[in-house]
């Protein structure tokens, strides 16, 4: 059974992630041991487990939700080009039968979305396909990285001020999963890649302005990937 502390730390995690609570916005001790009816050890254990894992940063005696700057966007996008196109290339190698026909299904879900879909609906339907494809890679360690670094790249996502188009949301990801099919590794790793600077460059496009796209500055991000 799990413990106040962890029951605390799922919830405001899942409230961080999907922006209930605000880039930036403080959390107050008090009124979440309030909301929940608990003492204020486990709010803190929640918030020292939260800050491990960088959803909230400590600001004197009060917790504030972590920035979405752009500095942390680059980070991100840095080590996900690394882990996330080996995860893919394993998979490809590792996944059985049974796991391409379940991604191939799901590929379907991408067509239920039309123009006007919720953008968090969306958001979801891409990040189950992602775990799908990071489980297949055998190697739980990675795939709780993984899975870590896409959940932080979804308040970037959610918090873009503009609709999301289904067709060019998802198309990389169609891509990725024939490619997979076609037990194509190395048009795994180039997808991948692909899919990626296009998510950032349409995060960035979206959060900051078209011209802001070259202030991220690390090798091998172009605009035209």
């Amino acid at each position: 059974m799990a413990k106040e502390y962890e029951k605390l730390y799922e919830e405001l995690k899942k409230r961080i992630i999907w922006l209930d609570l605000e880039p930036e916005s403080v959390i107050s001790v008090s009124h979440i041991a309030q909301e929940f009816k608990v003492s204020r050890t486990p709010v803190k254990e929640a918030l020292i487990l939260l800050q491990a894992e960088d959803w909230v940063v400590r600001q004197g005696s009060s917790f504030l939700v972590t920035p979405l700057s752009l500095d942390r966007l680059r980070e991100l996008t840095d080590i996900r080009l690394v882990l996330e196109m080996q995860a893919n290339v394993w998979a490809c190698k590792r996944m059985s039968r049974q796991q391409v026909e379940r991604l191939i299904a799901m590929k379907k879900t991408f067509k239920e979305c039309k123009p006007g879909t919720a953008k968090q609906k969306m958001v979801e339907i891409d990040s189950q396909v992602h775990q799908e494809i990071f489980k297949a890679a055998n190697n739980h360690q990675l795939a709780v990285l993984l899975e870590r670094l896409l959940t932080h790249y979804l308040r970037f996502w959610l918090s873009i001020h503009r609709e999301i188009e289904p067709q060019s949301f998802f198309c990389e990801m169609e891509e990725i999963i024939d490619a997979i099919d076609a037990r194509d590794e190395q048009s795994v790793a180039r997808l991948t890649k692909r899919h990626i600077l296009i998510s950032v460059r349409e995060i960035i496009q979206g959060f900051w302005g078209e011209n802001t796209f070259d202030m991220l500055g690390f090798p091998g991000l172009s605009p035209k990937p």
